[in-house]
């Protein structure tokens, strides 16, 4: 084990290879294509290629074919292997020097307290506000919705807008927002922060304060939807019920019985379900 765990390290050693890793644990539990890594990261692809094979050889990414295309993901259970031994062999097994803070201080415990839930897209135009308000709707007693782009400035999308008010929504107060707003000193520590669209994902962001529960549910994008207004309106819709689904069997997750690492896997569940329904 001691051999495989060295050539990992010597394997994330390279900045670029590096890079991937994280990006892939930012978009896990989804396939990420090779295209994709290559237009986010701005590596040729050839160049690509070379590095996925060495993570591939490390066995810290799995590959899988899709059609004519090659998608990657993380190999968890050979990651969450690596970080075991080092911290079993490394921290002598010590999670008061080794583990991060929140896992040292006691797990995930907000019995007392309404929880903190951020929803992240590029734009806060749609699929984030959507997020935001189905949240609120369902679950106010037990949480702070909010929703938040990482584009410097954006508008409410009136597809959008038509969609939540059709279903019984009080939008007068909903707006769009700068994922900035809620990194200032005095905004609200989130216990859990989304993300819903692949673009905002791929994006490198500083760790959250307080080290929230994470996760990625990619929505595809209404508002790249062509053909008649009709066509885009369903496009609207399908969005809306598809966050709604997750976000309905997240609010009836078990809460107070579950510690992080179980939410945060209960978390990642949802959004690999709901990803192999859509397939």
């Amino acid at each position: 084990m001691e051999k495989i765990i060295s050539t990992r390290l010597s394997t994330l050693g390279h900045p670029h290879r590096l890079g991937i890793f994280r990006l892939l644990m930012r978009r896990y539990p989804d396939r990420v294509p090779a295209g994709e890594l290559a237009e986010v990261l701005g590596l040729k692809p050839s160049t690509l290629s070379a590095y996925l094979n060495a993570l591939l050889h490390a066995g810290l990414v799995t590959q899988a074919r899709d059609g004519t295309s090659l998608r990657y993901s993380m190999n968890m259970t050979e990651v969450r292997r690596t970080f075991d031994y080092l911290l079993n062999d490394c921290c002598r097994g010590r999670p008061d020097i080794c583990a991060p803070a929140p896992i040292r201080e006691g797990g995930f415990d907000m019995a007392d307290s309404k929880y903190n839930a951020l929803f992240i897209c590029v734009g806060n135009s749609a699929r984030s506000i959507f997020a935001e308000t189905i949240l609120r709707e369902i679950a106010d007693d037990r949480f702070n919705a909010y929703s938040a782009g990482t584009r410097p400035f954006s508008e409410l999308n009136p597809f959008a807008l038509e969609v939540l008010k059709s279903k019984g929504h009080d939008i007068a107060d909903l707006r769009a927002k700068n994922v900035t707003e809620f990194t200032a000193a005095d905004a609200p520590v989130m216990d859990f922060v989304f993300t819903v669209c692949d673009r905002s994902a791929n994006e490198e962001c500083p760790a959250w304060e307080g080290q929230p529960i994470t996760a990625h549910w990619g929505t595809p994008d209404p508002v790249r939807a062509e053909g008649t207004e009709a066509e885009k309106a369903l496009a609207f819709q399908h969005a809306y019920g598809a966050l709604r689904n997750r976000i309905m069997i997240f609010a009836a997750l078990p809460f107070d019985s579950l510690d992080k690492v179980s939410l945060q896997a209960r978390v990642d569940d949802i959004g690999r379900k709901a990803d192999e329904a859509e397939v």
